[in-house]
């Protein structure tokens, strides 16, 4: 029988109704997490919840955007009641730009949401679930992110790349702050992986050589066990940065500065 290493322990992933984030909830289910999980579509909600469920653990769906702070508080809100308090935050839910082209011929509305999907969601999760967190001194949070957008410029995909460099900043202004309480925050990049969004970008058509959902997924499982702790407040480019270094280095000077991209 395989040891459930996070059994009893609760998770909210958002964007959990397809792709990254479907993968990441029944990773978590596996190793025995109760799931809060979040989507604006009830119809893959209910089919990863299904799957869910097949692991033995508890599992509660809510249909809610994220860009709407009231939806996500309420959302939370019927998570913890039914599961108890959150230890683990996944912040999945993603926008991309329609299409290719260069800011000023992107559409307004369009550009403007992928930014409130992608930046201001990951607030909401953070502001509504971070004070009890910090109450109870103990919660972790990972932020999917990209190293190929947040990194450098990518015209094609201003939104998105602007977002996602948003994002990383995000994390490096609220990770210091949070290490007295004993509070992790993370930024994941898995490289570009065949999921649905991804693949329907004109610029990655040709990709054969993808990025491994399972490395991500395993890294949000080690995070959930606390493993990845010394190196709070980190950007981890998955596939390139070597976990093991960077942990052995954490222990041998005593942490990391946080929010550093390296």
């Amino acid at each position: 029988m395989t040891l459930r290493t996070l059994e009893g322990q609760v998770a909210l992933v958002t964007g959990a109704g397809r792709g990254i984030g479907r993968e990441i909830a029944l990773g978590l289910a596996e190793e025995g997490m109760n799931l809060g999980i979040l989507g604006r579509h009830r119809e893959t909600l209910a089919d990863t919840l299904r799957v869910c469920v097949r692991h033995g653990v508890k599992c509660v769906a809510v249909a809610a955007d994220v860009a709407n702070f009231g939806a996500v508080r309420e959302a939370v809100r019927s998570i913890e009641r039914d599961l108890g308090p959150i230890d683990l935050v996944v912040n999945n839910a993603g926008q991309v730009d329609r299409a290719e082209v260069p800011l000023w011929q992107a559409d307004p509305e369009q550009w403007w949401s992928v930014v409130e999907t992608n930046l201001r969601g990951p607030f909401h999760l953070l502001r509504t679930v971070l004070p009890g967190m910090v109450e109870r001194r103990r919660g972790r949070v990972v932020n999917l992110n990209s190293g190929f957008f947040a990194l450098r410029p990518e015209w094609r995909y201003s939104a998105y790349a602007t977002s996602k460099a948003a994002l990383l900043r995000l994390s490096d202004n609220v990770a210091g702050p949070l290490r007295p309480h004993g509070v992790t925050v993370l930024d994941l990049s898995p490289g570009v992986v065949a999921t649905g969004m991804t693949a329907a970008m004109p610029m990655f058509a040709d990709t054969v050589d993808w990025g491994s959902i399972p490395l991500l997924v395993s890294a949000v499982v080690d995070t959930g066990r606390g493993r990845l702790d010394p190196l709070h407040g980190r950007f981890l480019h998955l596939g390139r940065d070597d976990i093991g270094e960077l942990l052995a280095q954490a222990g041998a000077v005593g942490g990391l500065d946080d929010g550093v991209p390296r």
